[in-house]
């Protein structure tokens, strides 16, 4: 590929909600391009953009790919992104790198909760769009429909700039509205159409639709304003202008329509990206903070700005090892050169640059401000990082990640797996940052947080793939805790005689309830000294211990206070072992009156949800035992806020994709712990119980 001046560059993602045709029209996109020479099919497994194996195996995008074509005096980097729920926090990451967007929107079903989420976070990081309503080819296909759910769910201004030419089996084409001129595709699937005259039975409505788009146009600016109230109308140089200023401030969303799959439309889009949507010149200059202060720096999109650029993909291989993906900002890159990774502090040695296609790597020489490039086996860097030149450093704020929303437990099958498994994460959180990885303190299990089910499968598919590691995903345990709600005041007294030197303990202590979050509390009450100063730290470590394993079903006892006020001691048999297995004696029998009760882990939750499915979802929360503590109204849908045990929304991601057809989204975080209920809490210490006698018995 050739040099490109900045101003030639588009930097453009492929954004929607799953399913709604980004990687078919990515696939076409390349094809019209001559970047390739034949249109695979994402049910085929045959697409350039979707390659990884876990991607052809469920026929969907799992992470976003990248590659660059021309058209006409354009160069654009072109990046598919997913759209699916599990996955579309990488969408998220790369948004950060874009400059514009082409928005799908379905014919059939619209808009969607996943179109919503991308649509705010194109409005946060200032990306320029234009719509294209794809599957005008299918069955009930509604163009005017589409648009209308795209202001309603989107709060946006949609103008048309086409329409189709024909519906369902018989769309064959789209009528330009500017120029007032239809093109009709041949059904061939080679992109290849001619321009004719509008077709009588659509002149009414392609005029129609005309005076409305002219009527928005010229809402871009005061000048085209005071053209269109003088004389009525605008030429068509004015509208090409007006579309683009309209565009790049976001006044208006121009829609274009076609399918995707039948290559129909795609000629015209590419047309409008060129045309109306901005280069790295049109955007205002990247705004970072010199290192280590608060001093705000800017650079322009120049070559003859200082370098700089921020990663915002990793992708992790056996073979070529990581490949570390960054936007350039400003400046020039050459190969086999040293930046300076102003996030981390360190020097990275850079070699070859490379142009991603799909899975493929086409090496360049130099990459300039507005670039997308990649480049191998950086040691330090990860994604968010800022690269720059070490004499005039910045860094760039990374794009802020999504929060998990749901845990399973890992358990590797083999002892070889086991040895390999830390370093196998490692590598794949380098690939997937918005992934968290834990030891549980508390019930010793190793836990994986993701976006949701299908997320954390694909994981463990990869590990599997990539780094041969193999393990299991099993719902994780519930740390619960005990507790006490009354008091007691016991006797814990140790004494062991038996041939030479014994054991003498002997302590006095009150156990009293302390609130919610307050933890444990050891009071020394002792008056003349009967336990001897050196005994009293042995009493309380044995309560500690013994809290940890717990009384009623073996959870750590937590918020209570214990007073040490009495005791006695022997001279010789007296120890420090001697006191802690007393004060350990004292805890349990101390709890067999303190009226003990298990706490369970309680989450605060927001969920998206469709307009039509908030009766059920409340209802679910209902019978998990939540309290629902307000709902907010959104465009076509509703924001739940809830609090709900944690033991009941484990497994919540799918519960809520099946009662909302995949287009619910929640989050999930810790808040408190609550009592369990007294019926619940007997099948719980009864289980634990069970757990337990099968440990012992090596079951």
């Amino acid at each position: 590929m050739g040099r490109y001046e900045t101003s030639r560059l588009r930097n453009l993602g492929i954004v929607a909600h799953g399913g709604a045709g980004k990687t078919s029209l990515a696939e076409a996109i390349l094809f019209n391009t001559g970047m390739i020479d034949r249109l695979g099919r994402v049910d085929d497994g045959t697409s350039t953009m979707d390659f990884e194996p876990e991607e052809i195996k469920r026929k969907i995008s799992i992470t976003s790919s990248l590659d660059h074509c021309e058209w006409k005096t354009c160069s654009i980097h072109l990046v598919d992104t997913p759209g699916y729920g599990n996955f579309i926090a990488d969408t998220r990451a790369c948004m950060r790198a874009l400059d514009c967007a082409v928005v799908l929107l379905s014919a059939i079903s619209g808009v969607k909760v996943q179109t919503e989420e991308v649509w705010e976070w194109a409005n946060e990081f200032e990306v320029a769009r234009i719509a294209f309503v794809n599957k005008m080819d299918r069955e009930r296909a509604n163009f005017l429909r589409a648009i209308d759910d795209m202001e309603k769910a989107l709060g946006a201004r949609g103008v048309a700039i086409q329409m189709p030419l024909g519906s369902e089996e018989n769309f064959s084409g789209v009528i330009d509205l500017v120029k007032m001129k239809a093109y009709r595709y041949e059904k061939d699937l080679s992109g290849s159409f001619g321009e004719t005259e509008i077709p009588a039975e659509y002149l009414a409505e392609a005029t129609r639709l005309r005076e409305r788009m002219v009527e928005t146009v010229a809402e871009a600016y005061d000048a085209l304003t005071e053209k269109f109230l003088e004389t009525g109308d605008l030429t068509e140089e004015e509208i090409l202008d007006g579309l683009r200023v309209g565009t790049l401030r976001n006044t208006f969303t121009p829609v274009l329509c076609g399918s995707a799959t039948m290559n129909i439309g795609v000629a015209q889009l590419l047309d409008a990206v060129c045309g109306y949507l901005p280069s790295p010149l049109d955007r205002t200059p990247a705004v970072g903070t010199k290192p280590g202060s608060d001093e705000i720096l800017e650079r322009k999109p120049s070559e003859s700005e200082p370098f700089s650029a921020q990663v915002f993909k990793t992708t992790s291989d056996p073979y070529t090892g990581k490949i570390t993906i960054f936007r350039v900002f400003s400046g020039v890159l050459n190969s086999d050169s040293v930046v300076y990774n102003s996030s981390k502090g360190v020097q990275e040695r850079i070699g070859q640059i490379y142009e991603l296609e799909g899975k493929k790597q086409h090496p360049i020489k130099q990459a300039v401000a507005g670039d997308i490039v990649a480049v191998s086996k950086l040691k330090e860097t990860v994604t968010g990082d800022t690269l720059c030149e070490e004499g005039k450093p910045i860094v760039y704020e990374p794009a802020k990640l999504l929060q998990p929303v749901i845990s399973y437990a890992i358990a590797p099958k083999t002892k070889a797996d086991e040895d390999k498994i830390h370093s196998a994460l490692a590598r794949i959180i380098e690939e997937e940052p918005t992934m968290e990885t834990h030891r549980d303190p508390q019930t010793k299990e190793f836990i994986i947080s993701g976006m949701g089910q299908v997320h954390l499968e694909v994981i463990v598919e990869k590990m599997k793939r990539k780094f041969g590691v193999d393990v299991i995903l099993k719902t994780p345990k519930v740390p619960y805790l005990e507790t006490v709600r009354g008091s007691a005041k016991v006797q814990g007294k140790y004494k062991k005689q038996s041939g030479g030197r014994g054991q003498y303990g002997d302590c006095w202590i009150e156990i009293t309830p302390t609130g919610r979050g307050e933890g444990y509390q050891f009071e020394d009450k002792i008056v003349g000294g009967v336990i001897p100063r050196q005994y009293i730290p042995a009493v309380d470590r044995g309560i500690q211990d013994a809290a940890k394993e717990g009384f009623l079903a073996g959870y750590p006892v937590v918020d209570f206070k214990v007073a040490l006020f009495d005791g006695s001691f022997h001279t010789v048999d007296s120890s420090e072992l001697a006191f802690k297995v007393a004060g350990s004696m004292a805890f349990k029998k101390a709890m067999e009156q303190c009226k003990p009760v298990l706490l369970e882990p309680i989450m605060n939750m927001k969920i998206t949800v469709p307009d039509e499915n908030m009766g059920d979802v409340i209802g679910d929360l209902n019978s998990r035992r939540g309290k629902v503590v307000g709902v907010e109204p959104k465009a076509n849908s509703q924001i739940i806020r809830a609090v709900v045990p944690m033991s009941e929304v484990l497994t919540y991601s799918n519960d809520l994709r099946s009662m909302t057809s995949d287009r619910g989204m929640f989050s999930a975080e810790f808040s408190h712990y609550e009592e369990v209920p007294s019926h619940l809490s007997q099948k719980i210490i009864t289980e634990s119980q069970k757990g337990a006698t099968n440990g012992k018995n090596g079951h």
